[in-house]
């Protein structure tokens, strides 16, 4: 009798395993796919210099590949989609460039010093999660020109130089910073990839599908959503330090622009928030376009953005990747 009802589980077990197997395998192919997503860019930017004399244009790519992976933190994994993200961008800018003037540190520590900034920043910017959707985008969008109106006050010139900008001529150094900007990078997707296959990034994506089923389930919520959003705030402040480093001269309407936000969330949806992959890929394809029409062009570019935001909306929500899983997924059917 034993031996039939063991005869009877096998199949059952063999199945578990097997699914188990299965299961095991595709992780291991996501984790591959994405650690290629980590060696291969960080690669083609720290080769792209020899063959691509425009040195600063590619440190700028760099720099909206950072704020497109910080937008993916904050909105691929937890919802909350950041109008004000140029807020923290801003901050690192100022908080490192005037760190590098009052304090004399090196320039590759200011861009630390940035990232605390815009950790700063958002932690001041943090009792806005009690809005959601909509108001909360319009809540970051007004907190962040409120930093701007601050920063750029004539009667804060003796601190931030008001109106006037700043002034990083004397820490110019192209080499160095384009060399920061490679490790920038790579700290950003080793970042995000931590944020994919921990389980820190699966309570975040609990939070976003549902808070209350995640807070029931017992993840904190505050404190992982908190985390996220520190995490997308520090990336962004060391990307303004960088900028502001790499520009050398800017003024406050170049740091807390709103099109940095626009920007930031454009290219993180075109290429697919939730994944690696995507962000980075639509930095460098929207980027490269418009560094080819945008800046001559500016009208026609504006227009090009356009379409792309209704046709994302219309018929590809899940940007480039979830265009290429769909694809995938359809001939894989046929072939079967």
């Amino acid at each position: 009798m034993s031996d039939i009802v063991a005869a009877q589980q096998e199949p059952s077990t063999s199945r578990r395993s097997l699914a188990g197997l299965i299961s095991t395998t595709l992780s291991d192919r996501k984790k591959l796919i994405d650690l290629l997503g980590i060696v291969l860019p960080v690669l083609f930017f720290a080769l792209a210099v020899q063959f691509y004399n425009n040195e600063l244009l590619l440190v700028y790519m760099m720099v909206y590949v950072v704020l497109a992976q910080g937008i993916n933190v904050s909105y691929g994994f937890t919802g909350y989609l950041p109008f004000g993200y140029f807020g923290f961008f801003g901050a690192g800018a100022y908080a490192g460039s005037l760190a590098i003037l009052d304090f004399h540190i090196p320039a590759v520590l200011g861009v630390v010093v940035g990232g605390l900034g815009g950790v700063i920043v958002g932690a001041i910017f943090m009792p806005l999660f009690r809005l959601k959707g909509a108001y909360f985008a319009i809540a970051t969008l007004a907190g962040a020109e409120a930093l701007a109106d601050i920063v750029s006050n004539p009667s804060l010139g003796s601190i931030t130089n008001g109106t006037l900008g700043i002034n990083l001529a004397g820490v110019y150094s192209s080499g160095q910073f384009y060399v920061t900007a490679v490790v920038l990078i790579a700290i950003a997707l080793i970042t995000v990839y931590y944020v994919r296959h921990s389980k820190f990034g699966m309570s975040l994506l609990a939070i976003r599908e549902d808070a209350y089923s995640a807070a029931m389930a017992g993840v904190n919520v505050v404190r992982q959503r908190s985390i996220a959003w520190l995490i997308a705030a520090g990336l962004a402040g060391m990307a303004g330090a960088l900028f502001g480093w790499a520009t050398s001269v800017f003024y406050p309407t170049a740091v807390f622009s709103s099109a940095i936000s626009v920007f930031a969330i454009v290219f993180a949806l075109f290429g697919g928030t939730g994944s690696l992959w995507g962000p980075t890929l639509g930095a460098i394809i929207l980027y490269a376009v418009y560094s080819a029409v945008g800046i001559s062009n500016p009208q026609y570019f504006e227009l090009i953005y356009g379409v792309i935001i209704v046709l994302l909306v219309l018929f590809v929500p899940r940007g480039l990747v979830g265009l290429g899983k769909s694809l995938a997924t359809r001939f894989s059917t046929k072939d079967n």
